[in-house]
């Protein structure tokens, strides 16, 4: 690990260990020149290759033959903002330091510039730092209508940062936050950056589409259901260590009571539902389409499902409102039933009455006869029984 060059009096020692440290001694004839060598090494852990949201811990160690001075450690990050730190211990020869959450957009080249009064040191120690992670919020929402198609995607950032390690992941789905996750699928990723998917569900209905750009992870519900919604999680795992990113599916849906054209005089109740919950300042709104004031009606906030009673034919709009921003809309169009069903209508209720008019009557006349016939059946019983008791008299020609 040593070169030394006479011609030019110079000592070069390669792969610098702490043990290098020390007072050096240059003599040439009755000259003696005297070098104090003082070494600082920087240890980071997994070489620099982090998830989102690591806390890593750096180590500083220093040695030399005087006197290791007390120093003083700043961090810059690749965007050259002081990074926030924590100090876990120190002594004269080691310096622990914990730093915060790690993001994905914390990747490039960090500086650990170490300072000392006495003696004077200014040491710029720089590093590389690559953070995989999402491109994504860590929770991010989207919204849907029941029946359409939707396409939730996660933006790894392994290209951009140019990871060079292997990786692996899955997909999961859970209806509510404490229920149990089902695996959609899993997936690895090799250092050559190639991705490779496998499905694990088979009762759940869903398509991983292909064809898409490097470090995307898709998955596809070609007809999404109510009962769909939840939380969709893309997981990451490097060295026994996770990220995540999670995108929570919201999906509307509207009904009428009762289904189908709206008669004349006749009344009909439609529902807007959403599958919650929602975020604060959110709230429902059912609209009447170039309708006025009186055709708005707002639900409380973070309700997940509002009613509107409907009296007239038109188009109507049910729209998810969070922080005075339209989210989503659906439009329920009532359409007024044809003037010949209400001819029907009315015809088949006088028809109705008339035949419930006829049965009652019917009922009526054939009561006062059954009455009639039991009181005739009644009084020749007894006429009988009189003749057997001998109660009456019969004349004898």
């Amino acid at each position: 690990r040593i070169d030394i060059k006479m011609e030019y009096k110079q000592l070069k020692v390669y792969n610098l260990e702490l043990s290098d440290a020390g007072i050096y001694t240059c003599e040439y004839g009755s000259h003696k020149v005297h070098t104090s060598l003082h070494i600082f090494k920087l240890i980071i852990p997994s070489d620099g290759h982090f998830l989102q949201n690591d806390i890593p811990q750096l180590i500083l160690m220093q040695n030399s033959s005087s006197p290791l001075p007390s120093l003083s450690i700043t961090l810059f990050n690749s965007n050259n903002n002081r990074v926030t730190k924590e100090l876990q211990s120190k002594t004269h020869q080691k310096y622990i330091e914990n730093l915060r959450k790690l993001e994905a957009t914390d990747s490039g080249t960090w500086v650990c510039q170490v300072h000392s009064d006495s003696p004077l040191i200014n040491q710029n120690i720089s590093f590389a730092v690559k953070v995989l992670g999402f491109q994504n919020p860590d929770l991010e929402r989207k919204y849907a209508i029941a029946d359409s198609t939707v396409i939730l995607s996660w933006h790894l950032n392994s290209q951009e940062i140019k990871w060079k390690e292997g990786f692996t992941g899955q997909v999961n789905w859970k209806q509510q936050e404490r229920a149990n996750g089902h695996e959609l699928f899993d997936f690895i990723v090799t250092a050559q950056g190639q991705l490779h998917e496998t499905e694990k569900s088979s009762n759940f209905l869903f398509e991983i589409p292909t064809g898409k750009p490097e470090g995307m992870i898709k998955v596809k519900l070609p007809k999404v259901h109510f009962n769909h919604s939840g939380q969709y999680q893309c997981q990451l795992a490097y060295q026994g260590r996770h990220a995540q990113s999670k995108i929570e599916l919201v999906v509307m849906k509207v009904s009428a009571n009762p289904d189908g054209p709206l008669s004349r005089g006749a009344n009909m109740t439609l529902t807007c539902q959403v599958s919650g919950p929602l975020p604060p300042n959110s709230y429902l709104r059912w609209m009447r389409v170039n309708g006025t004031n009186m055709d708005i009606k707002n639900s409380k906030q973070q309700e997940v499902k509002l009613e509107v009673n409907v009296s007239a034919a038109g188009l109507w709009s049910c729209d998810l409102i969070e922080d005075n921003d339209r989210k989503i809309s659906l439009h329920y169009h009532v359409e007024e039933a044809p003037v010949w069903i209400n001819y029907v209508i009315i015809g088949a209720s006088v028809g109705g009455s008339l035949l419930v008019f006829v049965l009652g009557c019917r009922c009526i006349i054939s009561g006062i006869r059954w009455q009639r016939r039991r009181q005739r059946a009644k009084r020749m019983a007894q006429a009988r029984q009189y003749l057997l008791e001998n109660k009456t008299c019969q004349c004898q020609q």
